[in-house]
């Protein structure tokens, strides 16, 4: 049976489009919130209520209720339909196939945030477009986007569901440290100790700031040209992670880093959990192509140079100590790696 899907059009009031977020506080949900409150988006917040490291911008309509409780979700949202509905933590095909079973016939437009990390690993050219096929063996959370992906592209061609798909690469915004690290990092760094770098530093990495990916992705809520199609959304800015480590460096006023250089699959090897990230994604050179999302979305400029915003990172975490955790087992990890890279 083909769904008869509500269309996409702004409300008859012209306040907007009426929107829902599912998750709403997360790094990529919380700048997308904001960006869909100011260009005048009536926009409904479903969540459980638990995060408080965002904050939920004035004039949203909060809901609770736990999305992978659908009885909770259904009583949260009694018979309402919405014009958008983005949900930004949905990672597996259960929990689309959940969403697409709760919002069929009940939304215009269904959009789920994938992710780059699905793309062909290793890349086989470059840039990386949205035809470029989506294949990781190395990550089960890429083929689990892969697969939510599969699902809603098959319910769309069978039933019409109106999915828009999203795919950001790496996101990040003043609370997202985006060295393997993370704090660890930063106060090995501050100490003048040695970091651990995959590879030999010299893979171009893309970084996006949440404020410009949300340009995009609330430019194409509404636009019937972007139902049954994706989208990469990324920075056109590329860096090599050696760079990226000296940038944190700088901003955290360390000493010149002491960058100590060692294979992904070394590391893989001596840290199991940061294997999938490194060999899925991070290992390899990575250039978007946004030419598709600029197409239908012409305003989306990414105006945070990463140099800029590395230094509102290391601001943030230096107003906020308690968020300054050092992970004392990967501290030992990377003593370890160190160690045995300086004894070959």
């Amino acid at each position: 049976m083909v769904t008869r899907p509500t269309p996409v059009v702004a409300s008859p009031d012209g306040a907007g489009l009426k929107v829902l977020f599912i998750g709403g506080t997360g790094v990529i949900s919380a700048a997308a919130a904001e960006r869909a409150v100011a260009v005048g988006h009536q926009l409904t917040i479903l969540n459980r209520g638990n995060t408080v490291l965002r904050a939920v911008p004035k004039g949203v309509e909060l809901l609770h209720a736990d999305i992978r409780d659908t009885a909770s979700v259904r009583t949260a949202l009694g018979a309402r339909n919405f014009d958008v509905v983005a949900d930004f933590v949905a990672f597996t095909p259960d929990q689309v196939a959940a969403d697409i079973a709760l919002f069929t016939g009940r939304t215009g437009q269904y959009v789920f945030i994938s992710s780059a990390s699905a793309y062909q690993k290793p890349p086989a050219s470059l840039p990386i477009r949205e035809s470029t096929p989506l294949r990781n063996p190395y990550w089960q959370y890429s083929r689990d986007k892969i697969g939510s992906e599969d699902l809603l592209v098959r319910a769309y061609r069978e039933d019409g569901f109106p999915v828009t798909i999203i795919r950001p690469s790496h996101t990040y915004d003043r609370t997202r440290i985006v060295l393997t690290g993370g704090w660890t990092d930063i106060a090995r760094l501050r100490a003048g100790r040695p970091v651990v770098v995959h590879g030999d530093g010299t893979s171009l990495w893309t970084v996006t700031h949440s404020s410009d990916l949300a340009k995009a992705l609330v430019g194409l809520l509404g636009l019937p040209q972007a139902i049954g199609d994706s989208f990469t959304i990324t920075s056109d800015e590329y860096l090599p992670w050696n760079t990226i480590y000296q940038l944190f460096a700088e901003a955290a006023g360390a000493p010149p880093p002491r960058l100590v250089h060692i294979a992904s699959e070394t590391i893989a090897a001596v840290a199991p959990e940061l294997g999938p990230p490194l060999l899925g994604d991070r290992s390899h050179s990575v250039i978007f192509d946004n030419s598709k999302v600029k197409a239908l979305v012409p305003d989306f400029v990414c105006t945070t140079p990463f140099a800029a915003g590395v230094r509102d990172i290391l601001k943030w975490f230096d107003a906020n100590p308690d968020q300054q955790k050092v992970d004392d087992d990967l501290d030992a990890t990377f003593d370890r790696l160190i160690a045995a890279a300086q004894t070959h």
